[in-house]
């Protein structure tokens, strides 16, 4: 049985904060997610070097130089806890072994460092989405997902906390779309097609984590979202539509949650905000401490209202003062103990209010992630159920949220994305109310070597 939300987890934006959410998470060893301390969530990689047999002795090696590292630190650094992340490489999903080998690396030198030190960690796993291989993409069957489900399976069982994903349903389609600034395109990929997907991938992923003992916790629209942000800030497409796109992939994200994921969400999912404000369900974000992994122009806004604070992800390189991930570490370590000291202090909501207003107002893509603006946009979420009428209506919101913030002159937007706002809401009058209607329109002018719409098709449909 899914559940439904049709109204805030909050009474009033005073109360959405970070480090304490209505609805925290507890680990196995204890470690609370949201219950008012905010903790690091650490992601590294390896450095460029081919992923096979024959290099996997020297991958399991790096793998265990990096997590004593960052274990050393945290624990030296009187760290209160932290998440680790392991988001697998592509050969590491395709051959579940070795990134299973990997995970019990590092799940084993935090046990240790927990028994010898005190110190709570928590791992989240995070197997690729590499559905998307095979071309149209297949979602449901065939070797590609078999090799992540038994990914899920097996780091549940060897004592992962947290599963996630950066699930690809509708990015065969929303890739062009993104290109080209269509925003009806990405209305159909999100709100008709990966919607779909994920309602199936997450009952799939809970049921998985039910059954061993793992923590069911969330996606991210890494590919949609943030594939706009970094090209917008690229000059390639308008930073408005980027704007749009940040909160429009929300509808989709909801959809894990009304399907058994109870957070934290992933670190490059930012909106999270709007999954926190809906569902009090507790979240990861990345902001100016993940340069490391990308620029944005959302730094402090980001940090705002999170739970966890990540660097996104690092590779295994030396700089002067030591490996990476170690020095992202330090640098989350340091964040998130000003954010709790200005908590315990009772200066949380100042603290939360410094960051917002000294990137808000800078860029479309930070305004939309002001509190107020938050809640605005998810009040208008929740005013409907169905993925569809809920991402068609955030389009509509979110473009008339923009266009407010220019008319009463506190929101810059460079002058060539203006028109856009024009351009924008005219796609979206194309766009029928009717769902089926949509569907049946968005089929006579996308190929059929693009996607197969059959993949999206639930028993409900």
């Amino acid at each position: 049985m899914s559940l439904t939300f049709d109204r805030l987890a909050y009474d009033s934006v005073d109360d959405f904060l970070y480090g304490v959410c209505p609805n925290p998470v507890k680990t196995k060893n204890g470690l609370v997610i949201g219950g008012g301390e905010m903790y690091p969530e650490v992601n590294f990689t390896l450095p460029p070097m081919n992923i096979n047999k024959d290099t996997m002795p020297e991958i399991r090696s790096i793998y265990k130089e990096i997590i004593e590292g960052v274990l050393k630190k945290a624990y030296e650094l009187h760290a209160p806890g932290l998440v680790i992340e392991f988001e697998t490489l592509p050969e590491m999903t395709e051959n579940p072994e070795w990134g299973l080998e990997i995970h019990k690396i590092l799940k084993e030198a935090m046990n240790d460092y927990e028994a010898k030190y005190g110190l709570k960690s928590a791992i989240r796993m995070t197997p690729n989405d590499i559905r998307e291989m095979s071309r149209p993409p297949v979602m449901r069957s065939g070797k590609y997902w078999e090799a992540m489900v038994k990914t899920f399976e097996g780091a549940a069982k060897d004592g992962a906390d947290f599963l996630s994903v950066e699930s690809t349903g509708g990015k065969e389609v929303n890739d062009e779309a993104i290109m080209n600034a269509d925003l009806r395109t990405s209305i159909y990929a999100l709100g008709c097609l990966a919607s779909r997907d994920m309602k199936w991938l997450w009952k799939n992923i809970t049921e998985i984590a039910n059954a061993n003992g793992a923590i069911s916790a969330g996606d991210s629209a890494c590919g949609f979202a943030n594939t706009s942000m970094v090209l917008a800030e690229q000059g390639f497409i308008p930073k408005v539509y980027a704007a749009v796109m940040r909160a429009l992939v929300t509808p989709r994200a909801l959809v894990a949650i009304e399907n058994g994921a109870i957070g934290p969400s992933k670190d490059c999912a930012y909106e999270n905000v709007y999954l926190k404000a809906i569902t009090g369900t507790p979240i990861t974000l990345e902001g100016k401490s993940a340069a490391c992994a990308h620029f944005s122009p959302i730094g402090n806004i980001a940090l705002a209202v999170p739970d966890l604070w990540s660097n996104e992800s690092v590779q295994q390189v030396k700089l002067l003062s030591g490996f990476a991930p170690v020095v992202s570490t330090e640098q989350l370590i340091y964040d998130c103990r000003l954010m709790n000291v200005a908590a315990k202090k009772g200066h949380a909501k100042l603290m939360r209010d410094l960051l917002v207003e000294s990137d808000c107002y800078l860029d479309p893509q930070a305004y939309v992630l002001r509190p107020d603006i938050v809640f605005e946009i998810s009040e208008e979420i929740v005013k409907t159920q169905d993925p569809f009428s809920r991402t068609l209506n955030t389009a509509r919101r979110t473009l008339e949220i923009l266009r407010r913030g220019l008319e009463k002159k506190e929101l810059s937007i460079d002058e060539r994305d203006v028109a856009w706002l024009d351009i924008l809401e005219g796609q979206i009058e194309e766009i029928p109310e009717d769902e089926e209607e949509f569907i049946a329109e968005m089929k006579e002018e996308i190929p059929e070597s693009k996607y197969n719409f059959s993949e999206y098709i639930n028993e409900e449909d």
